[in-house]
């Protein structure tokens, strides 16, 4: 088995995805249009496990258990420092996913005050 990837065009470019959104969101008004964005997804996506878990009421514990683990991952990859002196581009699309979906968790429960 070949220890190696092939170098194509494809697996180059995934390779410095980071560096080309860190240099796309130089400016900040796309910066803040992507974090608005990210943090968007993260709410939809937090308000779709609400609905989903609380329509079918069969997977509870197991839609708890993914979103604990899936924000403690969060949270790991936060601290990590070779992300951290990376790209601070990267950490806060990592922040607002976690808080959208934290937002959309807690909306979801609101709603059944």
């Amino acid at each position: 088995m070949p220890s190696k990837f092939q170098t194509t065009n494809l697996y180059r470019n995934f390779g410095i995805i980071l560096e080309r959104l860190e240099l796309w969101a130089v400016n900040p008004w796309r910066r803040y249009s992507l974090y608005l964005l990210v943090f968007l997804i993260g709410f939809f996506l937090g308000s779709s496990l609400g609905m989903i878990n609380g329509a079918l009421s069969l997977m509870d514990p197991v839609g708890a258990f993914f979103t604990v683990v899936f924000i403690e991952l969060t949270v790991k990859l936060r601290r990590n420092p070779n992300l951290a002196n990376k790209s601070l581009v990267a950490l806060n699309i990592i922040d607002m996913t976690r808080i959208g979906l934290l937002y959309g968790l807690f909306m979801e429960g609101f709603k059944l005050f």
